[in-house]
């Protein structure tokens, strides 16, 4: 989206766009949305003094989603570990829960949304209902955000 376009979508929700460096990419006179893929590190407060190895893929230099889920799988990373923490805003802790859903954590998922809290949210489940109906059918997150959304009766809310 042009720059201009979304920093007027911004402000009319009175936020800047060079505040959210860790939702929203600006290149130029361009700014795009971050895919929930890319905020695994962010979202799980993996800080910039543990060291990590990523396994490559063969003639691919970029890490997928998947290398880092098999990270969270291998540092047993949940919410209740020191690592990590509840989001600040709904939608971090949205993509939280999808990305906990993605690396099929189920118990991690349930402790999340009732022990933490965030299931006795209405706007964590409305934001979840509106992602649904937006992301495309085909994509991961679609996936993601519909297995938290079902999740939500069998989890009590």
């Amino acid at each position: 989206m042009e720059f201009d376009a979304a920093r007027k979508i911004s402000q009319g929700l009175g936020v800047h766009l060079e505040n959210l460096t860790t939702v929203i990419e600006i290149e130029g006179d361009k700014a795009r949305l971050l895919f929930v893929t890319e905020r695994v590190k962010n979202l799980f407060g993996k800080d910039s003094s543990t060291t990590t190895t990523y396994k490559k893929k063969k003639k691919d230099d970029q890490m997928t989603l998947f290398l880092e889920l098999e990270e969270i799988k291998e540092n047993e990373w949940s919410l209740g570990d020191s690592k990590a923490s509840v989001g600040k805003t709904v939608l971090d802790r949205l993509h939280q829960a999808m990305i906990l859903f993605g690396a099929g954590r189920g118990e991690a998922l349930r402790l999340f949304l009732a022990e933490e809290g965030v299931g006795k949210d209405d706007r964590f489940w409305r934001l979840a209902q509106a992602l649904s109906a937006l992301y495309p059918k085909s994509t991961d997150e679609k996936r993601w955000v519909d297995g938290v959304l079902a999740k939500k009766k069998s989890f009590g809310f």
